[in-house]
């Protein structure tokens, strides 16, 4: 049973989207449903210890070894994961034109197995491996089968999954770790193609996310605390242009006070109500 102040809100949400299609903005929390953890919880407050920051990731062959060690463990959950009735939903109503765009700060891929198509990704893909010294880029499977065969101690050792394929591995299981070296160049510096804490959004994705964003009668944050700041700009940009900014989220965001409409709710119950409005 849904509440009544729920259901106005989500009527007047599908009054808004009705004739002009909204951009949506989406962040871990449409993927917590399928398994994948998110880094913050309904206050905003980062779950747990501090991710790996770039310039740590960088710095030292001792960060990369443990970086990889533990992605190596949490691959297969983010691998084996399934888009969930959110992301499907989405998906359908990216067909049918009722969504003029979509923008995610996740790095799993989940919208594009959904079916979404064109989704930019803020924050790039955990399914891609960057080499640093060369530039070229690789299936993450074929870098996981390659760290598998090179560290087969691993096999088997249990460890708690964290955000973004990351897990939390006993720093004994690190110091022997052979970290995976480029299959194009044999280079030493691999990273995931994601955009770590410490760096920057490539200057071409944010310029394709604010065209978006700027072409869309409005935007609809999904799931997302938008605590950071390449999402958050976004939502400054269409409040400067007298868009309407609205949230479906549980739990506070950094925009709380720029929104128009906050839904209070978990989005795989929500989107499918605002989905059969919008078909109606």
């Amino acid at each position: 049973m849904i509440e009544r102040q729920t259901r106005d809100q989500l009527d007047h949400l599908q009054q808004l989207m009705a004739d002009s299609p909204f951009a949506v903005l989406t962040g871990a929390g449409i993927s917590t449903p399928s398994g994948i953890p998110d880094y913050r919880d309904n206050q905003g407050v980062r779950r747990g210890r501090q991710p790996m920051m770039y310039q740590e990731f960088l710095s030292a062959p001792e960060s990369q070894r443990r970086y990889w060690a533990r992605a190596m463990l949490g691959w297969p959950r983010v691998r084996q994961a399934q888009p969930n009735i959110a992301h499907d939903t989405l998906a359908s109503l990216q067909g049918k034109r009722q969504i003029s765009g979509l923008i995610t700060q996740n790095v799993d891929t989940l919208h594009d197995q959904a079916g979404s198509h064109d989704v930019i990704e803020l924050h790039g893909s955990l399914h891609r491996v960057l080499c640093l010294d060369c530039g070229r880029r690789s299936e993450r499977d074929s870098i996981q089968r390659l760290m598998e065969i090179q560290n087969p101690y691993l096999a088997g050792v249990d460890a708690v999954q964290a955000p973004d394929g990351d897990t939390l591995l006993d720093p004994a299981f690190e110091a022997r770790f052979q970290v995976p070296h480029c299959p194009h160049c044999a280079g030493e510096r691999m990273k995931p193609d994601v955009v770590f804490f410490g760096e920057n959004v490539a200057q071409a994705t944010a310029a394709k996310a604010m065209a978006a964003v700027e072409q869309a009668a409005g935007l609809l944050v999904i799931g997302s605390s938008l605590m950071a700041y390449s999402a958050f700009r976004l939502c400054r940009a269409v409040v400067d242009q007298g868009k309407p900014l609205i949230a479906i989220n549980l739990g506070k965001t950094r925009a709380d006070e720029m929104l128009d409409l906050k839904i209070e709710g978990s989005c795989e119950r929500l989107l499918p109500l605002l989905a059969q409005r919008l078909n109606h």
